[in-house]
């Protein structure tokens, strides 16, 4: 779906931060859903395949609430290389952690996701989290005022490259947030809203 220029000109981009590997988004060229999360961690960047660290198993039970299939739909994220801190647990090595990507290294994978929803032109996007949803839509509202509710709206692409501003799409698109899948993990009460919220797009994808 991607030039591997364009690919290498983002990676160029992202030189002067912390980030490392690159995870190619993988899916048909005509997807169900596009799902957009934030960037992939240690395990993802190691075996090339989104959502398959611990987050991965609750996003798969997700697609398998939804009667869908990774074959069905296209996965890729704000930020496609790793973003990491160094840390000392417990006064062992120095290793590794996942972070927060920045605006800037937001803004340097960009044009890969304005790409892809330009190619793919998916029937439905969902942000899963608060970074997806602020690169698409320009704010942070907090997830639980969002989630579970439809969306048309412009979003946003790059407008430039050297200032890092985005202008909006004249195109409407279809957005249904989601917390993210790792949300779970630090709060196990989110997962019955979760469901509620995927009743709600599972009933949208029979009628549409």
């Amino acid at each position: 779906m991607l030039h591997e220029e364009l690919i290498d000109q983002c990676k160029h981009r992202l030189k002067p931060y912390h980030c490392e590997g690159f995870l190619y988004g993988q899916g048909p060229s005509s997807p169900l859903i596009m799902f957009v999360g934030e960037a992939p961690g240690e395990t993802e960047i190691n075996n090339g395949i989104p959502f398959s660290g611990r987050a991965g198993q609750y996003f798969d039970q997700y697609l398998n609430h939804l009667d869908i299939t990774r074959e069905d739909i296209y996965i890729t994220s704000s930020v496609r290389s790793r973003p990491y801190k160094w840390g000392k647990p417990n006064g062992k090595p120095a290793r590794k952690y996942n972070r927060t990507p920045n605006q800037k290294e937001i803004a340097a994978h960009a044009p890969i996701l304005d790409a892809e929803i330009q190619a793919a032109n998916p029937p439905i996007i969902v942000p899963m989290g608060r970074i997806a949803y602020w690169r698409l839509l320009g704010y942070s509202p907090q997830m639980g005022e969002v989630t579970g509710t439809f969306i048309h709206s412009p979003i946003r692409r790059l407008d430039d490259w050297e200032k890092n501003t985005y202008a909006f799409t004249s195109k409407p698109y279809t957005i249904f947030p989601l917390y993210h899948p790792a949300a779970v993990l630090y709060k196990r009460s989110l997962e019955s809203v979760i469901y509620t919220h995927l009743n709600e797009l599972k009933a949208y994808l029979k009628q549409n």
